[in-house]
C-alpha cells in the first residue's frame, strides 16, 4: 500500500466512486458481497488499491501546503521535481503566536524584528505525492498560491 486505507467514513462519502471502481475491475454488487464474506483479504486488497488511487489523484493536484505552530509557519510549494519552503520562525524570546492567520499577519506587519525568515529548495527524496502525504500525516494543511506570493513579496 502506497498511502493509507480510506476510513469507513471516507469510503461512505466515496461510495459511488468505489462502486464504479469495482465495476471497472469486473466486480459487481453480488460478487462484492460474496468476496467480502468468502475472501475478505481480496476485498481489502481492492479497497487498498482504490484508496491509493484516490490519494494519488488528490495529491497530484496539491501545489501548496502549510504547517503552523505557535513557534513557526512553514509554507511548502510543490513543483514537478522539487519543493520549495518559506519558513517563518519567531525568535526564542518572542511571545508571538504563528498558529493563526491573524497571528501571522500581526507578526509580519508589526513585529518583523521578532522573526527569522528563510527559504530553501530541495529535490524530492521520494515520489512527490509521497512527500505530500507524509507532510499531511504530520499535520500540514492545504495552503494557497496567494499566501505563498504574499510571503514572496515580503522577502
Amino acid at each position: 500500500m502506497k498511502y493509507r486505507i480510506l476510513s469507513d467514513e471516507e469510503l461512505q462519502h466515496l461510495e459511488g466512486d468505489l462502486k464504479a471502481f469495482l465495476i471497472i475491475n469486473g466486480v459487481h454488487a453480488e460478487e462484492w458481497e460474496k468476496l467480502n464474506q468468502e475472501e475478505p483479504e481480496k476485498a481489502l486488497a481492492l479497497v487498498e488499491l482504490f484508496s491509493d488511487q484516490v490519494f494519488q489523484t488528490i495529491y497530484e493536484k496539491i501545489h501548496f501546503l502549510e504547517h503552523r505552530s505557535p513557534e513557526s509557519c512553514l509554507v511548502f510549494r510543490f513543483l514537478k521535481d522539487e519543493q520549495e519552503l518559506i519558513a517563518i520562525q519567531r525568535n526564542p524570546d518572542s511571545s508571538l503566536d504563528l498558529s493563526s492567520t491573524e497571528g501571522i499577519h500581526l507578526a509580519l506587519s508589526q513585529h518583523l524584528k521578532e522573526l527569522s525568515i528563510f527559504t530553501s529548495k530541495r529535490a524530492f527524496g521520494q515520489e512527490r505525492e509521497q512527500e505530500i502525504h507524509q507532510l499531511i500525516e504530520q499535520g500540514a494543511i492545504l495552503s494557497s498560491e496567494e499566501f505563498w506570493n504574499s510571503l514572496q513579496e515580503i522577502l
